[in-house]
């Protein structure tokens, strides 16, 4: 006879969510299923994982077959999937970036010095003979008194932005943009939505290592190679023909060349009262063609339905997909396979639900979610939260999974966005029953809650909740899981040696995991609709959804 989850004792955490007791149910999480799962979306037969691809069809059809084993019913009306329109972009013949005027050309080479792009769906891209524009962090945030663009016209120019917040040398998480913590104002994606809006021709980060929080291979492996935008009527032809990101020390040389001091007009973009300044006579010039081709990727989603409130849900996603080929490594191997980024989170999702089903049907519905095209801008996610199968003012909250740690087990877990909302309560719970803790980020400046695929239900209401494995290791303590974290981030991020090791240590992993478990199946036995903290940018907004919820 197989023991049902169901029968384990509850742990209640010494703690109070408003008038709710928080109980976190301990389950074993199967080591097998996680090792088993990222093995095999991570081995060379899915190419990486791309969407759109051979590796896509391979990847959709084995979740939908694992979720099918453990118990779950298909989760969008019958099927397993939710079709994501999206639109594969590969820029060809791609000529330098070119910057004219005082003295000779400076001619920047594709791929080595600068990567460029687009979000528009053209097959020719083309910026000629563009005013060069330096627009400091390229912020407009009105309700901060901040606007790099005040008083000045960018239409048909080209803009060269700085990453990150203008405060993220600021110590603590203090200053208009919240000091070290990056806010979303910080995030690339931001920096180019906020130039089409004021009609940039093109639109050119300065890449600068630590403020990124990554360093130029990170951006010339995911630059480089076919690009997933999300479809569109307009063909985005709102958007910066060019979008992209230069070397900082081509940005010190193009400075130079026009008599600038790069340093000296960075560190001025950092202080209120900035105003950008027209590169004296700069122009830049750029293009290429790009190859077309629409397709539909695929969310993949899974339900168990609930006993007594089965229109009340809990979500647990995790993104599937990864860079497919890539700028090839050394030894040639171009696979960015994506064991740990994010066939571990992938795993985790099947494991999650294989755990759930064996314990027995909870009193709300839970969702497993494995999203497209997080690599690209979230965009699975993004589709989900805006075209959501469920509604969204039903969906209690949530958790989502992104590179688990195989560094080992950790005295502690590092929470993403700690302290926003309700659902912190629920993490302590579970975090009681192995005697660890939540700690803040080590590294706000990275922007992390901003990065992964909670954020397009956050930002619309939903709480969910996103931590990474400690960085205290059992062995070794900070030193170790600094140094883990380090060795990931140089060699294995976004590169084609993120690769199934079969020596990994899935302790730690299991462990996190079975916290990701405690909160979900706490969540989803309760009557308690967690809320964002008073005076989270995420409140208003849940309010507003669970006020019209409960009006009807």
């Amino acid at each position: 006879m197989r023991l049902r989850l169901a029968a384990l004792p509850l742990l209640a955490l010494a703690g109070m969510v408003g008038a709710q007791t928080i109980v976190a149910p301990v389950a074993p999480i199967a080591e097998q299923t996680l090792r088993e799962v990222t093995r095999e979306l991570s081995s060379d037969a899915y190419e990486g994982r791309a969407p759109g691809t051979a590796g896509e069809e391979k990847t959709v059809a084995y979740l939908a077959k694992r979720f099918a084993a453990v118990g779950l019913k298909p989760g969008n009306k019958g099927s397993w999937y939710q079709d994501v329109p999206l639109v594969e972009l590969t820029a060809r013949n791609v000529s330098p970036l070119v910057f004219t005027g005082a003295g000779a050309p400076l001619s920047l080479n594709y791929g080595t010095d600068m990567v460029v792009g687009t979000w528009r769906i053209a097959p020719r891209i083309e910026v000629r003979d563009s005013p060069v524009v330096f627009v400091g962090y390229g912020i407009n945030a009105p309700e901060k008194g901040w606007n790099d663009y005040a008083g000045l016209d960018v239409r048909g120019k080209t803009v060269l932005i700085l990453v990150n917040d203008p405060d993220w040398k600021t110590p603590g998480l203090t200053g208009p943009f919240n000091g070290r913590a990056m806010t979303y104002y910080g995030r690339w994606t931001y920096k180019y939505e906020e130039a089409a809006r004021q009609g940039a021709a093109a639109a050119i980060i300065v890449h600068q290592t630590e403020p990124a929080a990554y360093g130029w291979n990170v951006v010339q492996s995911s630059w480089t190679g076919a690009q997933q935008v999300a479809d569109a009527a307009d063909n985005h032809a709102g958007d910066s023909a060019a979008i992209g990101w230069m070397q900082e020390a081509q940005a010190h040389r193009l400075f130079e060349r026009e008599g600038l001091d790069f340093d000296a007009l960075a560190a001025s973009a950092g202080r209120k009262g900035f105003r950008a300044r027209p590169l004296n006579g700069a122009r830049a010039s750029v293009s290429f063609d790009e190859t077309v081709r629409r397709h539909q990727s695929r969310n993949v989603i899974g339900i168990l339905p609930g006993t007594t409130r089965p229109d009340e849900y809990v979500l647990y996603s995790a993104h599937w997909d990864h860079l497919g080929r890539c700028e090839a490594a050394t030894d040639g191997d171009d696979i960015c396979n994506g064991a740990i980024d994010n066939a571990t989170g992938t795993a985790a999702l099947v494991a999650l639900a294989e755990a759930n089903a064996k314990a027995g049907a909870t009193a709300r519905s839970q969702l497993f979610v494995a999203v497209t095209a997080e690599e690209s801008g979230l965009l699975g996610s993004e589709y989900y939260a805006a075209n959501p199968v469920y509604p969204l003012a039903q969906t209690v909250g949530g958790v989502n999974m992104d590179a688990l740690s195989l560094a080992g087990p950790a005295r502690n877990v590092v929470v993403v966005g700690k302290g926003k909302s309700e659902l912190d309560g629920y993490l302590a719970a579970a975090l009681k029953t192995q005697g660890r803790v939540a700690s803040d980020e080590p590294t706000p400046e990275k922007g992390f809650y901003y990065r992964s695929d909670h954020f397009s239900l956050a930002k619309r209401g939903v709480p969910m909740i996103y931590f990474d494995a400690g960085d205290d290791l059992v062995t070794g303590g900070k030193a170790a899981g600094a140094a883990a974290a380090k060795d990931y981030e140089e060699h294995r991020y976004h590169a084609p040696k993120d690769e199934f090791d079969p020596k990994w240590n899935w302790a730690g992993t299991v462990k996190d995991v079975q916290l990701y478990y405690g909160i979900g199946r706490a969540l989803a036995d309760s009557d308690h609709w967690p809320n964002w903290t008073a005076g989270d940018e995420f409140r208003a907004i849940r309010d507003k959804s669970r006020a019209a919820a409960t009006a009807k």
